[in-house]
């Protein structure tokens, strides 16, 4: 068994947060209206607002959000026990 790079590792986690989280919206958005749909659609969001960096030529704006709700955190719990059988 070979061992697994640390960018390799994050790749695996931060797919199975995005599949999670987005199997939770759409959970959220088929479900009807109540507790369950609450509960599949509340999230916890971190974001860092944008930068701006202007040069002459250039403008460049770059900003970062991070949104996970309960499905996204399930997905990355998958994914790190999947990522015991990757070779």
């Amino acid at each position: 068994m070979r061992k697994k790079s640390i960018a390799f590792v994050i790749f695996i986690i931060v797919i199975g947060a995005l599949i999670g989280t987005a199997l939770g919206e759409v959970i959220g958005i088929i479900i009807p209206s109540g507790v369950v749909q609450d509960f599949f659609l509340k999230s916890a969001s971190a974001s860092i607002g944008p930068a701006t960096l202007d040069i002459i030529l250039l403008t460049l704006t770059i900003g970062f959000s991070f949104k996970l709700n309960i499905t996204g955190v399930l997905g990355i719990i998958i994914a790190a026990y999947v990522l015991r059988w990757i070779d």
